[in-house]
């Protein structure tokens, strides 16, 4: 007994030393997930001014959510949204129109709050430079013609985004990313298809625009690829957003079949802890995964389909092991053929990031599941 405790430390600080080594990783600061009920709850909770109890964001159900809004007029929805955009456009169950509705409100809201700050000379030069980012940030997110599903300032800020006809389309995806995702780097240029942004669009563009593709950072991800990144309970915390948002998702479109989850990096173990079934998603797909925080796939629920996109030559998550140690590492590779996912190439893709890169056969793969043809 003794000897085989000497080991697992043994093992613990082996993984530890390598989880922290491997491919450029280095320490990073420890994050608080963000949780509970979107800003503003406690005031749309007290608000009586339509004669109903309005349905509480924290223990409200995404069906429940779904049926008080299916019960207002038009004009009634709207008057909610304009008087509690942080809540309308963060609530899993709220009309898909209504939430963008809400969450232009809440971005121009936000938006002259960053101006104000970035003025007030009560803050330091750092604030200022702090607020005009931020400014600059919701300023692009208000362009014309985008459409932002989730919008939340707190902490690092999240936020999501809809490319192509959320409410028309037959087949829709949402992309998951890894670490180093929130509100400032959602879009970045540099890189693109290590962002959701590039990669949706990507995702978007090479269904021929027959898909709607939603771009999630809908949780707070590590920084850096540290001991946040080497245990699982940012992906717990944000496996209860996922969770919500897939329910929610599935109750306000119409598609063919609900949609099918890409999730990239550490966003393969909030997936993997989410553990969707069907009514939430038609497949999941997990790309450059340091695992999903379960043993094999027999793990997840058997209705639903799990893929898993074989690693190129130059992706730094391969020097990672794939164990689970004292709450260390994510367990066994998904790509593992005693796993149990089915196999994606990734011929012509470059790194960890460039599963979604134009040309590559990842890409591809992924765009024909998205359209619903896991057969092609």
């Amino acid at each position: 007994m003794l000897l085989r405790f000497r080991r697992t430390l043994a093992a613990a600080a082996i993984t530890t030393a390598t989880l922290l080594g491997a491919g450029g990783w280095a320490a990073a600061d420890t994050q608080s997930p963000v949780t509970g009920p979107p800003p503003g709850s406690a005031a749309w909770v007290a608000d009586t001014t339509l004669g109903l109890r309005l349905p509480d964001p924290a223990t409200a159900r995404p069906d429940e959510v779904a049926a008080f809004f299916a019960a207002l007029s038009p004009a009634r929805r709207d008057d909610l949204a304009v008087r509690h955009p942080l809540v309308v456009g963060n609530l899993d169950g709220a009309p898909v129109p209504l939430r963008y509705r809400a969450n232009v409100l809440a971005l121009t809201e936000e938006l002259g709050r960053e101006r104000a700050r970035a003025e007030d000379p009560a803050l330091t030069g750092q604030d200022h430079e702090a607020a005009r980012a931020r400014a600059e940030r919701y300023r692009s997110l208000l362009a014309d013609g985008r459409r932002i599903l989730v919008f939340d300032p707190r902490g690092r800020g999240q936020v999501a985004e809809v490319f192509g006809d959320l409410a028309g389309a037959r087949h829709t995806a949402v992309v998951v990313p890894g670490s180093d995702i929130d509100l400032m780097s959602f879009d970045r240029a540099t890189d693109p298809y290590g962002a959701p942004a590039g990669m949706a669009r990507a995702l978007y563009e090479a269904t021929g625009r027959d898909a709607a593709v939603v771009a999630w950072a809908g949780y707070t991800t590590p920084v850096g690829v540290g001991l946040d990144a080497a245990t699982e309970d940012l992906a717990e915390a944000g496996a209860q957003r996922l969770g919500r948002f897939l329910t929610g998702l599935a109750l306000t479109t119409s598609p063919a079949a609900p949609a099918t989850v890409l999730c990239h990096s550490y966003g393969s173990v909030v997936c993997g802890l989410t553990a969707p079934g069907p009514a939430q998603v038609s497949g999941v797909v997990v790309l450059g995964s340091p695992g999903m925080g379960v043993p094999d796939a027999a793990a997840l629920d058997p209705r639903v389909p799990l893929w898993a996109t074989d690693r190129n030559g130059s992706d730094w998550i391969g020097d990672v092991p794939h164990v689970s140690v004292l709450g260390l590492g994510h367990g066994a590779d998904p790509t593992a053929g005693g796993f149990g996912a089915r196999h994606i190439p990734s011929t012509g893709s470059h790194g960890h990031t460039g599963y979604f890169a134009p040309g590559t056969a990842s890409l591809a793969r992924f765009a024909e599941l998205t359209l619903g043809r896991p057969a092609a």
